[in-house]
């Protein structure tokens, strides 16, 4: 088997892993998945474990379910090259510029708020996972439980999504920030300096 050969079948074994976590940090069952996409909960349940060997068939739905592009739900190394290249997605008026590749986990965004988004009053929500947030440019308004506070350059929050929260821009500039997107309340670990002994 040569090296070419070899590259391609760690590709596909990777693609099962990565389609589980892909679903699984939407919050899908595979049943639903099923009912989106039309492939069989078996046949999806053996795509994941890697019993089964993915088809462009079988990747195009997927792909299109988990909104991702097809290269990355495969993520075939293009050259070797660590680099990202990022693609910005726009969201309910936002831009957002993934910073990080592998699906589940933490997840690292740069994310740039419109002036004077949104342009509703502020809605509360409340959700599972954890978030970080440090603001790059301009100022934020971030409704956290009981507080109001605005977020300037420099300045980092980090806060359980289980509290009712909300984020704005008010402001005539765009701001941006660096955020961190954890799943199930997963705590980000975050050090500025290494320890002291």
């Amino acid at each position: 088997m040569g090296d070419d050969d070899a590259d391609l079948d760690g590709v596909l074994e990777a693609v099962g892993p990565r389609l589980r976590g892909l679903r699984q940090e939407r919050g899908a069952t595979l049943a639903q998945l099923s009912a989106s996409t039309g492939i069989s909960v078996s046949t999806l349940s053996r795509l994941e474990s890697g019993q089964r060997r993915p088809t462009l068939e079988l990747l195009l739905p997927l792909a299109r379910a988990h909104q991702v592009p097809l290269d990355e739900l495969v993520d075939a190394p293009p050259t070797g090259d660590p680099r990202l290249h990022p693609r910005p997605v726009v969201r309910d008026g936002m831009t957002f510029l993934p910073l990080t590749r592998r699906p589940g986990g933490v997840q690292a965004y740069k994310v740039v708020y419109p002036p004077h988004w949104p342009d509703s009053p502020p809605d509360l929500r409340v959700h599972e996972g954890h978030e970080w947030l440090y603001v790059l440019n301009g100022r934020l308004r971030l409704l956290l439980g009981e507080h109001d506070l605005v977020l300037r350059p420099g300045e980092v929050v980090e806060f359980d999504t289980r509290v009712p929260h909300w984020f704005g821009n008010p402001h005539d500039e765009p701001a941006e920030a660096l955020a961190l997107f954890g799943p199930q309340g997963e705590r980000m670990h975050v050090r500025a300096a290494p320890r002291q002994a």
